[in-house]
């Protein structure tokens, strides 16, 4: 079993129905929270995949990790969550721009 896989196809999962939440089900504030969660989330699950495919298991496990992190703290404040939690978001933020930087200096070296 790949497990990098099976993270990244739930990832994607979660991304299209907490967008489509946002977009159907939710409104004001909440709404665009889930909406930017989902589009960051799936995006960078497709990433991780792609990374999976060349090979780059390293950056493929931060996009799914900062994927989760970014959208997961957006998804919980959008669900009435404290506010606070905001203050993680950047930690997700990070790990992405991680993997991508990661992604790019293996690709120098290979």
């Amino acid at each position: 079993m790949n497990w990098l896989v099976v993270v990244a196809g739930l990832s994607g999962a979660l991304a299209v129905g907490a967008g489509a939440f946002g977009a159907h089900g939710a409104s004001g504030q909440a709404a665009e929270w889930l909406r930017t969660g989902g589009q960051y989330q799936l995006i960078h699950a497709v990433a991780a995949l792609a990374a999976l495919r060349l090979e780059a298991r390293g950056p493929g496990w931060l996009f799914v990790a900062g994927g989760l992190v970014f959208a997961g703290t957006l998804y919980l404040m959008a669900m009435g969550a404290p506010r606070w939690l905001g203050a993680i978001t950047p930690v997700g933020g990070t790990l992405l721009i991680a993997g991508w930087l990661w992604l790019a200096w293996a690709g120098m070296r290979s």
